[in-house]
């Protein structure tokens, strides 16, 4: 027990005496505490407390109270006065939670987290204790004060700060906390410490006397000290148990140590083979020497033999290189040779082409030429051809004119009237019926072809179609049993070969993916939204470094050789979610992405939030509800857009409808969307059959529209045809005039003027014709200089051919001599290896050699002739060995024997001293425990003496007379009370007793445990509640009559009475709260000094 509880048992325990300084400080710190007003010094004769009491209390934000105080407290009694909701019970509170108190012993709550104000994030309590006198608490550190600073999280996190007085922050401990409560005795869970409101209810309307007991056990600590020797007797009965085992194991260890000295004294046998032993090692030791110098022998002879043999070798490999000089240098010569006739044919080269040149522009010429003369031939022909025409019409003028008759120009006339008429009516009419036709068949024929084309792009777009939809009911088909191949074929390849790489090392972190498969919807109904929303995220993978997304990358080409590849997304993996509530959206009704998804990985959130921004879209089933939301005045802050149900796309200025109709990925029932996908090929198809037989009607529509327009366009020229007869026979009718005499003289002119132009061109063309030939001739001279220069090229030419021949042999003597010089280059490479291998064969050896004889020196440093093998040495010493183990086996290595001999000699002893000092222990123990146990009868029952003469005492005050009876056999405690002067045989319980007479025992109760029991201060709720006007006046002037027979103690009470009928004193200070203010929850004390 501490200081404070060992003068329980002292003469006096209601005065302490202190030394002349501590009453001295004592006194200024009364002076700093107001508690003279008139500026006088108390006298020396008066005691107050010193350490361990509270001077003052500070609550923020604690229960539902803003600020209350600080309340500074006097040092001996105190009274915290005001209404229901004033904030009485918090300070209690909070004095009962700052100095190390649970939730449960205030009555107020069960969870620390209760105690924060409702919408604060913490509360404060700071609570400064007195740090004075003999009893202070490490004064050289703390001051005349200890600060108490206590901070309560919403989430009910406790954490302390202990100040000196001067503020400086000695400590976050909270082990000095409870140090510093053990050092002041001070004990906030023992209702006669701090008597909570609703402690007092139960303690006072407690029916049951073992109730009393137990509430005067903890009161006096002897339920402790109970606990403490129950705890103590366990501790020896395991002790005696452990004696127990301990004997059994001492005769265990007792027979091994016996049994090892026995071994100990039979060992002398084994040192005469241990010496013939080591004589057979040094033996054998020699005898390998000897066996490694005859291995060594042969090799130094091969060695000598080869090196022999490299002069022969050396010999055929320099006769071949002399052979391959020669035949390079022949191969030079017929090279210079084969160039001699290369430079010749390269002289004659610009000669043959510049003959060439010339050859080419006189034949460019003779075709100028040639084209001249055709030229001058056709105009020849063709004035022949008008000649003929012009004569011919000449005579059958002269021929009409002599056959015109008046009949035949009537004739004529009607023809042309006629001819006129059907040109007029008939003819222009079909032709335009015709070529209104055409147009149109053409019309149709183009409106059907591009209706085809239209058709076709939808037939190939529905094909697209169908394809992409049996390649996803293959996928769901196949995702029956693992749902990951919804991903692609070819992911769970991919995932195990990751597993592998991320097994072997690597990769230093395993990258995540595919994405939309670590992720999944509360809200089925969102999936299409939030697939059209993340789109190729979905299959994305992402990595925390390069380094692992370029094996990433080879595992993907290696599983996705061809086609599209899932994206790759590089960003440090972090092991929380980002921070999203500054930026993110949170609407009422409507969730964002980041809230409709179930995300347990936090790279896989981290990496959407960053790339797609989840956290600011929101999903909004309704359309119509997306737009009024999206595209009012005032749109959900932090939103950038919106998804609805069918997966469009809304901005607050635009939006965007989606083309995926049904989710791929992130759809829960895979059965339904197989069969959703079954039907929509079978509709498919029956569209594509439409598609065919639409496509195959328009094709007959313009095969039939072609047809007919090839007949319209046939007749159109059959018709046009006609009509250009006509209008050529209309012509002709039209020019057959009666010819004239003088119309003959313009017709003989330009006859004439005819037959002078051929004149003219024919000399012109035999000219040309002259000069043609001139052409010709110098352009086969030319040819004939450019073949004959041509033909002495080849000449040359062809004398290269067997220099050619000849120095391809030369090419191949030489690589036949290389051929050989390699080929002996080769084996003298592999005889020097040879060579080099047997030199360090040689060198090993001798390595070995030295190292043997080391070795046998070591165990023998004189050489021994030893004669017999290395071979039958070990055996015999195999067998010398095995004999020797089994002498150990059944006796055991000497080292081995001794060793276990000392060491079962020391646990034996060990073992011995130990069961001498827990026996001793036990001894102890039992006789301090006898001795405690008596001392704790006699304080048990002298405190329960003086808690019966106090409570006598208490009761007399008032008239009162009463018995305690104490059954701590039972562990009950009876308590009688008789109101007024009576005779003790009409005694009866305190449940007989009215509200207020059961509250005044209940005090006398109390002030009889506070007589017997040591605190730095009490505190009471509400004490006077059940009282009336009386017995609060007798309670009252009782625990003022304590209050000031104990200075040194500190007194704190709690009501809601006004106290106005207190005598004035100076040891009395009332602190009044104000009224709550339901609206100002910050309260302050008013201090009155009395």
């Amino acid at each position: 027990m501490s200081k404070r509880k060992s003068s329980n048992v002292s003469d006096n325990p209601n005065k302490r005496v202190r030394p002349a300084a501590v009453e001295e400080d004592v006194e200024d710190e009364s002076d700093l505490d107001g508690d003279e007003e008139d500026g006088q010094v108390q006298s020396a004769g008066e005691v107050v407390s010193d350490a361990g009491i509270v001077e003052s209390i500070t609550l923020k934000n604690f229960m539902c109270h803003s600020l209350l105080g600080p309340f500074t407290f006097g040092s001996n009694v105190n009274f915290v006065v005001g209404n229901n909701g004033s904030g009485k019970s918090a300070v209690l509170t909070a004095l009962i939670v700052a100095l190390g108190g649970n939730a449960h012993a205030t009555n107020r709550g069960l969870s620390l987290k209760g105690f924060v104000k409702e919408g604060e994030s913490s509360s404060d309590v700071s609570i400064t204790l007195r740090n004075k006198g003999r009893d202070a608490y490490k004064p050289e550190v703390y001051g005349q004060a200890i600060i108490i600073d206590l901070r309560i999280t919403r989430e009910g996190l406790r954490t302390y700060k202990l100040r000196s007085k001067s503020g400086q922050l000695v400590s976050t401990k909270k082990e000095e906390l409870l140090s510093i409560l053990d050092n002041f005795n001070i004990q906030v869970n023992n209702p006669v410490s701090v008597l909570t409101q609703e402690m007092s209810k139960y303690f006072l309307h407690s029916k049951g006397e073992g109730d009393k007991y137990k509430f005067f056990m903890k009161a006096t600590q002897l339920d402790q000290m109970r606990e403490d020797f129950v705890y103590i007797k366990t501790t020896k009965h395991v002790t005696e148990d452990k004696v127990d085992q301990h004997s059994e194991c001492l005769k265990d260890l007792k027979r091994k140590y016996l049994e090892k000295e026995d071994r100990y004294k039979n060992m002398a046998t084994l040192d005469e083979m241990h010496t013939k032993l080591e004589e057979l090692q040094k033996q054998m030791a020699w005898a390998l020497v000897i066996e490694m110098e005859k291995e060594l022998e042969p090799i130094q002879e091969k060695l000598q033999s080869g090196r022999h043999s490299t002069e022969k070798y050396d010999e055929k490999v320099d006769e071949w290189k002399n052979k391959v000089e020669e035949a390079e240098g022949k191969s030079r010569q017929i090279q210079e040779q084969l160039e001699g006739i290369t430079q010749q044919v390269g002289e004659l080269q610009p000669k043959c082409a510049e003959l060439k040149a010339e050859a080419q522009k006189r034949n460019t010429l003779l075709k100028s030429s040639e084209v001249t003369v055709h030229r001058f031939k056709a105009n020849l022909r063709d004035l022949e051809k008008d000649k003929i025409q012009l004569s011919s019409r000449i005579n059958d003028l002269k021929l009409s004119i002599s056959q015109t008759s008046g009949a035949e120009s009537q004739a004529k006339a009607a023809r042309m009237e006629q001819i006129q008429t059907e040109l007029e009516y008939s003819m222009t009419h079909q032709i335009t019926t015709l070529v209104q036709q055409i147009d149109q068949y053409q019309h149709a024929c183009n409106r059907a072809r591009e209706e085809q084309g239209k058709m076709k792009r939808e037939q190939e777009v529905l094909q697209r179609s169908i394809d992409a939809n049996k390649r996803n009911l293959q996928t769901m088909e196949s995702s029956r049993s693992n749902r990951l191949r919804r991903f692609g074929e070819h992911m769970p390849s991919l995932l195990n070969a990751i597993q592998e790489a991320h097994r072997r090392g690597q990769l230093k972190h395993k990258p995540r993916g595919p994405l939309g498969y670590l992720i999944s919807l509360k809200d089925p109904d969102l999936a299409l939204s939030v697939e059209v929303c993340l789109k190729g995220q979905l299959q994305a993978f992402t990595c925390d470094n390069h380094e692992d997304e370029k094996v990433l990358q080879s595992l993907m080409s290696k599983m996705f050789p061809t086609g599209r590849r899932p994206a790759i997304i590089t960003s440090n993996f972090l092991p929380s979610v980002h921070d999203t509530r500054m930026r993110g959206v949170n609407h009422p009704e409507y969730p964002s992405v980041l809230h409709a998804l179930e995300i347990e990985d936090p790279v896989v959130a981290n990496c959407l939030i960053d790339q797609r921004g989840i956290e600011s879209i929101l999903l909004i089933k309704n359309r119509t509800d997306a737009r009024r939301v999206m595209q009012s005045r005032n749109p959900p802050q932090h939103c950038t857009q919106a998804f609805s149900k069918e997966g469009d796309q809304i901005f607050n200025n635009r939006s965007y409808t989606a083309e995926q109709t049904r989710a791929n990925y992130l759809s829960g029932d895979v059965e339904e969307e197989i069969r959703h996908l079954q039907r929509e090929i079978e509709n498919q198809r029956a569209q594509a059959d439409r598609f065919e037989q639409q496509m195959k009607r328009l094709d007959d529509d313009i095969k039939q529209n072609e047809g007919l327009l090839r007949r319209t366009q046939v007749e159109q020229r059959t018709t046009k045809d006609k009509s250009t007869k006509l209008q050529l026979e209309l012509t002709d009718l039209q020019n057959m005039e009666e010819p004239q005499s003088e119309d003959l003289n313009p017709l003989e002119e330009d006859l004439q003027e005819i037959v002078t132009k051929i004149s003219s061109k024919r000399a012109q063309y035999d000219e040309a014709r002259a000069q043609t030939a001139e052409f010709k001739a110098s352009y086969e001279k030319a040819e004939q200089e450019y073949k004959q220069h041509k033909e002495q090229i080849n000449t040359v030419a062809e004398e290269a051919d067997p220099v050619k021949e000849e120095l391809s042999k030369a090419d191949q003597e030489v690589m036949k001599c290389k051929h050989h010089k390699k080929h002996y280059d080769e084996k003298r490479s592999a005889h020097l290896r040879n060579i080099q291998t047997l030199e360090a064969n040689q060198e090993s050896k001798e390595q070995e050699l030295q190292t043997s004889v080391a070795k046998a020196t070591t165990i023998c440093p004189e050489r021994l002739d030893v004669r017999r093998t290395a071979r039958s040495l070990d055996s015999e010493i195999t067998r010398l060995k095995v004999k020797i183990t089994t002498q150990q086996d059944q006796q055991g290595d000497r080292e081995e024997v001794v060793r276990q001999y000392h060491e079962a000699l020391e646990n034996y002893k060990n073992m011995t001293q130990q069961m001498k000092y827990l026996n001793s222990f036990i001894k102890s123990l039992d006789s301090v425990m006898n001795h405690r146990l008596q001392v704790y009868a006699e304080l048990r029952r002298f405190l329960s003496a003086r808690c019966k003469y106090y409570f006598d005492s208490m009761l007399a005050q008032r008239g009162y007379t009463g018995s305690m009876a104490f059954d701590h056999k039972n562990e009950t405690l009876s308590i009688s009370v008789q109101p007024g002067q009576g005779n003790k045989a009409d005694l009866s319980d305190m449940r007989s007793l009215s509200g207020g007479e059961r509250s005044f025992s209940t005090v006398c109760f109390v002030l009889s445990l506070w007589a017997i029991t040591e605190a730095p201060f009490r505190c009471l709720d509400e004490f006077d509640v059940y009282m009336d006007m009386v017995n609060r006046r007798i309670s009252m002037d009782m625990m003022l009559k304590v209050a000031a027979g104990q200075r040194y103690r500190q007194f704190i009470f709690l009501t809601p009475q006004s106290m106005s009928s207190l005598p004035v004193s100076k040891i009395i200070r009332i602190l009044r709260l104000k009224d709550p203010d339901r609206d100002n929850n910050s309260q302050k004390g008013q201090d009155e000094e009395q």
